[in-house]
């Protein structure tokens, strides 16, 4: 299976990095051409290739996003079409700009990405957990003190499809019901930046979205 990745950055090559060791096969891209990013992936990621974002949507059977949040609008409907795409994905004023002039209101950041790929099945994972996290905590399953990472979609066999993906990376996938549940997973959230075992981060998820009054039921 091919898994192709959107961004180059400390996220991307982590997730690339997982993405390896659990045997997959790696398609990555950054933000230009891909001789801008060779030398850096032939270090990290060496058996990977490096493509333009075009050609990792098109030839990869699943996608994660792991570039700056606002990069999103420059994604191509087409090239996306029929995937599942894994959004890795926040906001960040520095890199991001106004909130204002981003972020939608009423709506999670992944029902954004969503409406831009409409002939996509977006499910929101893996960004809740810092890259540094990713890369120093993954365990294989049944190993004690294993780690989770929630997730959220509403399209109940990609969900099925990135929980076993976020297993083979090394973590305990968690069900937090539909992708407008991804909003607890945002910046400013206590799920952000969890690294913690399952029960805990269900009892996280479930008291914020009490607060919030967000249903985060399973059914999608």
């Amino acid at each position: 299976m091919k898994i192709g990745i959107i961004g180059a950055g400390k996220l991307g090559t982590v997730l690339g990095q997982l993405a390896q060791k659990a045997g997959y096969q790696v398609l990555i891209s950054g933000s230009g051409a891909p001789s801008k990013i060779e030398l850096i992936i032939s270090v990290l990621l060496p058996q990977a290739k490096a493509l333009t974002t075009a050609a990792v949507a098109q030839q990869a059977n699943l996608i994660i996003l792991a570039l700056p949040l606002h990069q999103y609008q420059t994604l191509q409907p087409a090239d996306f079409a029929g995937k599942i795409v894994i959004d890795a994905t926040n906001y960040w004023e520095p890199t991001d700009g106004p909130a204002t002039e981003l972020l939608l209101p009423g709506i999670s950041s992944s029902e954004m990405i969503q409406q831009q790929l409409k002939d996509s099945q977006v499910i929101k994972a893996l960004n809740h957990i810092g890259y540094h996290d990713l890369a120093d905590q993954a365990l294989p399953a049944g190993s004690d003190n294993r780690k989770a990472v929630a997730l959220a979609g509403d399209h109940v066999a990609a969900k099925q499809q990135v929980a076993e993906i976020v297993n083979d990376f090394g973590f305990d996938p968690v069900d937090i019901g539909q992708l407008a549940a991804g909003s607890l997973l945002e910046p400013g959230s206590p799920v952000f930046g969890a690294s913690v075992a399952r029960e805990q981060l269900q009892q996280l998820i479930q008291d914020y979205a009490a607060l919030k009054k967000i249903d985060n039921s399973k059914n999608a």
